[in-house]
């Protein structure tokens, strides 16, 4: 996957753009990202805010070693399966999107 595919995938899944990163956030602060997709020129790294404020990479992988997810679901090689309860977070997300 290719930087553009990946962030066409976290748009279209409930993904939204906040401070330059694809990001999920709480549904109780819709501008507080808790999750992103840091994209960087060879990789991408999925990193989780710790409650300092700090950013923690928790997973990344290289653009050729990513791979489009079967029926839209999250691509493979990223780690993203990792994550606890992420699923439903991106759920909120896109609920949030449509009641908004």
């Amino acid at each position: 996957m290719t930087r553009e595919d990946l962030t066409a995938w976290a748009l279209s899944t409930g993904w939204r753009v906040i401070g330059g990163h694809p990001s999920l956030s709480k549904p109780q602060k819709p501008g507080d990202a808790i999750v992103r997709l840091n994209c960087k020129a060879t990789v991408v790294n999925v990193e989780i805010r710790k409650p300092s404020g700090k950013w923690e990479k928790v997973s990344g992988a290289n653009y050729p070693a990513i791979t489009a997810g079967e029926d839209g679901g999250p691509p493979q090689g990223l780690g993203l399966d990792r994550i606890p309860s992420l699923g439903r977070l991106m759920q909120d997300n896109r609920d949030a999107m449509v009641f908004r």
